[in-house]
């Protein structure tokens, strides 16, 4: 018999009055409005476990059903936490394959055909077929399509008239797209193959032309849990009907404000007419914020607010003015948090200098106390990454691209995992949090220390990597108490390996908008601001409008304490200040569009040379750098840190300056570290010339916080004055 250690009203002590009603209603259909940050995640597990401490739910005849399999383990490892055992909680795509597996035998016969991850190479052999050459980044885009398509239940027949007036890969047609379609199912069915879209399609077939599947499947799962319900697709919820079977024991969970996916066959309209299809369904609506600050929760707010009054519909791509599309009343925020900072926003002359700027406010967040993986930058498009990438490491500062390599591929991880299960064998008497030190005992042998590495790169990289595992341990020994044991902790590796739920690791999180859904840090940047990156410049329609405006919305909700928000003049460096404020910041920067084109204008020297300076009420304002030399306007990252233009000559003692190139060398190499991290020379040239005497005339140099002034101020202003450094 499973043990339940808490009692029922323990699972429901530290709710607000919502998430109670929202966790007590166990019979009939319901439906959870849950804004962002509101818990919907804790009232979905807390109901469960009630559900199944007071005996409504039987734990092993209830599934709950999410859109990622991070989001999967999450949840799995919430309800272990509440001491509630045998729920399935999974993905749509993994609770169809395991029933398709059980019953294929039964149907057809034999095994199921082997399951193929990655449409591309398929695609390609069917243009080959056809006797038609694309690239691979085609490719990808018409392996979207069809992914469309199928979600959408649009065989290769009924493809061109449903695609009608969509927007086609480049060089391709609908009837072309059609074609491919057919032959990718072609090569498919030749080389005995099914896809991801496949699982959900034969289930459904199977669950309509089997009825004693169908009833079997009934009988094994009478209660369900639909998490992320506005990304529903119609193939999923027709999978979803099917399990049901015309019972009303489900409950989803959902916002309409926060539907991204639409390019991928998701919509909210299921979500939207729940009441339609179920009349007696009750409806909670969540809407206390527990994430954000009062000013960040406001500022969504205004951004669906003005949506919301919208009455004239922009024109579409004929030039003609049709009804608004529908759009749903979203739900008003109120953030349960203290106050905090008031976002900031900053315009930046170009890529370079807007990359710059985050990189600078990066190192003043982590000055302040703020942890390197608890601030994210996210951007629209991956290609932004770059410029990014390259700011942080020239300040030293470390991060982790998501989408990289995963966290369970890396080398130390596997090894790490590896020698924690040779010691759970031996370590039987190992418990609660007794756990931790064990682990890092264990983890000592891979090169983990209790304090970080001073070098970047591949070093720190393990060394962050063992510590993510370390900390992993602490959270759940803390979490499940005494019972805890080392054979737990490898077995949730595990379970997080299977469904690549990576546990936290330090570094500043480089995301796109689109991936960072259901994540959040204390900071966030919001970057790229401009029309034609947000909203993107292939968004034509209003659908398409509204859905960029939904995005920036998870965007502005991920953060919880402080938020920054920029967006650049120019793309290039000495480009032409052309691009224009995003017209989403006019409800929330009134100011933005009028300081379009404001780098243009001189202004008086003095003015920061980093591309941005202060503007009041938390707002910051690009401001040009003159050359201190010549009074021309400083166009590129390196002009503005020396002060002058690089033709114009140098107002500093040039021995000096190669002095201070020989201790870089030989601090650099000493600490296995990259000469530029310690000080590019834009940095050593703008030193050379100031030749500052005190650590806070140091500090003013662009290039050096508060971090490297500890670690090398007093080394710099003994060389600059004179003395030679210890």
């Amino acid at each position: 018999m499973t043990e339940h250690p808490e009692e029922p009203r323990d699972i429901l002590a530290g709710l607000d009055a919502e998430q109670r009603q929202a966790v007590t209603t166990l019979n009939g259909p319901l439906c959870i409005l849950a804004g962002a940050g509101t818990g919907k995640t804790r009232a979905v597990t807390h109901r469960i476990a009630y559900g199944v401490q007071t005996g409504v739910f039987d734990p092993h005849r209830t599934l709950a059903v999410t859109f990622t399999a991070r989001a999967a383990a999450e949840m799995r490892t919430r309800l272990r936490d509440l001491g509630t055992h045998g729920v399935q909680a999974r993905t749509f795509h993994s609770a169809a394959l395991r029933q398709l597996q059980y019953f294929w035998p039964q149907v057809v016969g034999g095994t199921v055909p082997e399951l193929v991850e990655y449409k591309v190479n398929l695609l390609a052999e069917a243009a080959r077929r056809l006797r038609t050459t694309t690239d691979r980044a085609a490719l990808r885009d018409l392996a979207g399509e069809i992914e469309w398509a199928k979600v959408s239940m649009h065989t290769p027949d009924g493809y061109a008239a449903a695609a009608a007036g969509r927007e086609m890969p480049a060089g391709w047609d609908v009837n072309g797209v059609a074609r491919l379609y057919q032959g990718y199912e072609d090569v498919k069915s030749d080389r005995n193959l099914i896809d991801f879209e496949d699982v959900l399609l034969l289930m459904v077939g199977i669950l309509e032309t089997e009825p004693k599947i169908a009833a079997q499947v009934r009988d094994q799962y009478r209660v369900f849990i639909v998490d992320e319900y506005q990304d529903v697709s119609p193939l999923q919820h027709r999978l979803l009907d099917l399990w049901l079977g015309g019972r009303q024991e489900l409950c989803v969970v959902g916002d309409a404000s926060q539907t991204i996916y639409s390019f991928t066959g998701a919509t909210s309209r299921f979500l939207l007419d729940f009441r339609a299809q179920y009349p007696e369904a009750t409806v909670v609506k969540l809407v206390r914020d527990y994430r954000s600050t009062p000013q960040i929760v406001d500022l969504a707010n205004r951004l669906l607010d003005e949506r919301t009054r919208q009455q004239v519909p922009i024109p579409g791509p004929d030039g003609t003015r049709g009804p608004m599309p529908r759009w749903a009343e979203p739900l008003e925020l109120v953030s349960q948090r203290p106050h905090g900072p008031a976002p900031v926003f900053a315009e930046c002359t170009d890529d370079e200098a807007e990359a710059g700027w985050v990189a600078a406010q990066v190192r003043t967040l982590l000055d302040e106390g703020i942890t390197a993986a608890e601030i994210a930058v996210l951007f629209r498009t991956n290609g932004q990454s770059q410029a990014l990438e390259q700011a942080l490491a020239a300040a030293g500062i470390g991060y982790q691209l998501r989408g990289g390599e995963r966290f369970f591929s890396r080398r130390e991880v596997r090894d790490g995992i590896l020698q924690l299960r040779a010691a759970a064998r031996s370590a039987q008497d190992v418990a609660g949090d007794q756990v931790p030190g064990r682990v890092r005992d264990v983890l000592a042998s891979l090169g983990f220390t209790e304090t970080a590495p001073q070098a970047s790169g591949a070093v720190r990289e393990k060394w962050e990597s063992l510590n993510a595992l370390v900390a992993l341990s602490e959270e759940l020994a803390a979490a499940r108490g005494d019972q805890f044991t080392l054979t737990d902790l490898v077995a949730e590796l595990d379970e997080r390996a299977a469904s690549q739920h990576a546990p936290t690791v330090q570094g500043v999180t480089l995301a796109s908008l689109h991936s960072a859904k259901g994540l959040e840090w204390d900071a966030v940047f919001l970057v790229g601001l401009s029309e034609g990156l947000m909203p993107i410049s292939f968004a034509q329609t209003q659908e398409d409008i509204d859905e960029e405006r939904r995005l920036l919305y998870v965007g502005i909700t991920r953060a919880r304490l402080r938020l920054f928000l920029t967006w650049t003049l120019a793309r290039g460096t000495g480009g032409r200040s052309t691009r224009k404020p995003s017209r989403f910041l006019e409800a929330l920067d009134p100011e933005a569009g009028s300081r379009h084109g404001a780098q243009s204008r001189r202004r008086p020297s003095g003015a920061g040379g980093n591309g941005t300076g202060p503007r009041g009420n938390g707002r910051k304002r690009s401001q040009p750098a003159l050359c201190r030399t010549c009074g021309a306007l400083l166009e590129t990252g390196a002009e503005r840190k020396t002060g002058r233009c690089l033709d114009c000559p140098a107002t500093y003692d040039e021995a000096m300056f190669e002095e201070l190139k020989a201790w870089r060398l030989s601090t650099s190499q000493a600490a296995s570290l990259p000469a530029f991290v310690v000080f590019t020379d834009a940095t050593l040239v703008a030193i050379a010339e100031a030749a500052p005497k005190t650590p806070a005339e140091l500090l003013r140099i662009p290039g050096v916080g508060r971090s490297k002034l500890e670690k090398y101020g007093q080394d710099v202003l003994e060389l600059v004055n004179g003395a030679t450094p210890a």
